[in-house]
């Protein structure tokens, strides 16, 4: 093939591609958004040259884990190295209109979304019709109130056929499986999570689970919500994937890893995913905080809890309550293994990051102002008064800088895969597309990562949120660089959707 049939060239990278094992120094050429060479490519005159010598070359990472969803999320996300960035815990409706929207407003980073289980719930049984206007984090916080019952109670016969049928619309319209954030309304009872799970099944869709009970002791512990999930796979067929193992399991990730484990091993369609944080992040309004017991079943006090907008820890649980009632959508971070205190946190951090063949995603959050609205700007760098988790800024680079490059803690090529192939394979069942993604093979998406492997590291803390992670030279996406030289091109808006179904289906 002549040189001069190439839009890109990536010349001199260390290519790795995960799925195959390919790692040798060679060349990528690129044309109308595809991988159409890798190997040995001439330069030509009029061909975009990407030096990447002393660079590894691979795929985007995808990042099945995002509430982000916008712009200035795509930005932050594009110097972690993601080229995907999907909304599936918590999902969002109406599906079609949310897909819309954003390819109105246009995004930097290719995305999609999952059809909302806990926002039919909240339609059905509490009329709180979602808007997609809004953000799916700011829903989380609609209707705190518990009214009618959306959190708390039993959806009886009729509910949960309306639910179904609210959920499948979503799936119809290319949702890409069913969120379960079922942490957010574990009242919901088993006969209507089966229905739900069936529904996937039907579908070929996976669900993506935000399991119901979060504590270190029984009743309705962690290990119990595990062992249930496992039993919903094994009834109904359905692909059950676990979203943050370590936040969940918070002290007994082993024994609940071993769980997962022993029931892959029997041969059950259970996935999990986890971030390399010992931090997590959520809405104040998460029922699991307001529970009486909460610190004894936790083991962790309410000055665990930060508000994230102005760094506040809560004093007890008189000001959870007030805070809940100020702004039930407020973002909060939950420091649930305090690891720089005690060693032995990290280890079972490391337990969940770790996990064989678990997938790593951020579970990153929204940017917020100092009042707590969700940032909707476009100002590059982000301005120094926005707010978020760090996860949201460096949850890729941390976890290669980190457990590959510092501690070695895992090989390259696997560290790697974590991030693209493994999360690309759990999706391909309703989204043949994803078979494009995740891999450096000629014929697959130019959704392409270039990094220093010397300096890929993380720089977002709590006390400097917006700084972008370090060691991405560039980024491509459908074959267009966002980033080159490690600088941001703020007009590229190269995101294309990804939908299960319906008119844009990839």
């Amino acid at each position: 093939m002549p040189s001069k049939a190439f839009d890109v060239i990536i010349s001199g990278g260390r290519v790795i591609d995960p799925e195959t094992g390919r790692d040798e120094v060679a060349d990528v050429g690129i044309r109308g958004g595809g991988i159409v060479r890798i190997g040995r490519i001439p330069e030509a005159d009029g061909t975009r040259l990407i030096d990447a010598t002393g660079r590894v070359v691979c795929p985007g990472f995808i990042d099945l884990h995002a509430h982000g969803q916008c712009v200035a999320a795509d930005w932050m996300q594009a110097f972690d190295g993601v080229t995907t960035t999907l909304e599936l815990e918590v999902g969002v409706l109406p599906v079609g209109t949310w897909y819309e929207r954003q390819e109105q407003v246009g995004r930097v980073l290719n995305y999609g979304a999952s059809a909302s289980w806990i926002f039919a719930r909240k339609q059905v049984m509490a009329g709180i019709v979602p808007d997609p206007g809004r953000h799916p984090m700011e829903m989380m916080g609609e209707g705190a109130d518990n009214r009618g019952g959306w959190s708390s109670d039993v959806a009886g016969a009729r509910a949960v056929e309306e639910i179904c049928s609210v959920i499948e619309a979503g799936l119809r319209e290319g949702g890409i499986g069913i969120g379960i954030a079922h942490g957010y309304a574990p009242g919901a009872g088993i006969k209507e999570m089966t229905r739900v799970c069936e529904l996937a099944a039907r579908h070929a869709a996976p669900t993506f689970t935000h399991i119901a009970n979060m504590a270190n002791a029984d009743p309705l512990s962690s290990e119990d919500s595990y062992v249930r999930i496992v039993g919903l796979a094994a009834a109904t067929g359905a692909r059950m994937h676990i979203c943050h193992l370590n936040s969940t399991s918070l002290h007994d990730i082993a024994r609940c890893r071993a769980l997962i484990q022993h029931a892959q091993a029997c041969g059950l369609p259970v996935t999990v995913e986890a971030y390399p944080y010992g931090t997590g992040s959520t809405v104040i309004s998460a029922s699991f905080f307001a529970a009486l017991d909460f610190p004894d079943r936790t083991g962790s006090g309410y000055n665990s809890i930060e508000l994230i907008h102005n760094g506040a820890h809560l004093k007890d649980r008189a000001d959870l309550l007030s805070a809940r009632e100020a702004d039930p959508a407020a973002l909060v971070a939950w420091h649930f293994l305090d690891i720089e205190n005690e060693p032995a946190f990290q280890d079972l951090l490391d337990l969940s990051v770790l996990y064989p063949g678990g997938i790593i995603a951020s579970d990153g959050m929204p940017w917020v102002e100092p009042d707590g609205a969700i940032y909707r700007g476009e100002e590059w760098p982000l301005p120094k008064r926005l707010s978020s988790h760090p996860r949201s800024a460096g949850t890729f680079t941390k976890f290669i800088g980190e457990y590959w490059r510092d501690r070695g803690r895992i090989a390259l090529v696997d560290a790697l895969a974590k991030c693209t192939v493994l999360p690309a394979r759990l999706i391909e069942s309703c989204l043949p597309g994803m078979k494009r993604k995740g891999r450096l093979q000629e014929g697959c998406d130019a959704d392409i990562l270039v990094f220093d492997p010397a300096t890929i590291a993380s720089r977002a803390s709590f006390s400097d949120m917006t700084a972008p992670a370090a060691g991405v030279d560039a980024l491509l996406v459908c074959g267009r660089p966002v980033l080159l030289g490690g600088r941001l091109d703020a007009r590229a808006r190269p995101g294309r959707p990804l939908r299960a179904r319906g008119p844009a289906h990839a």
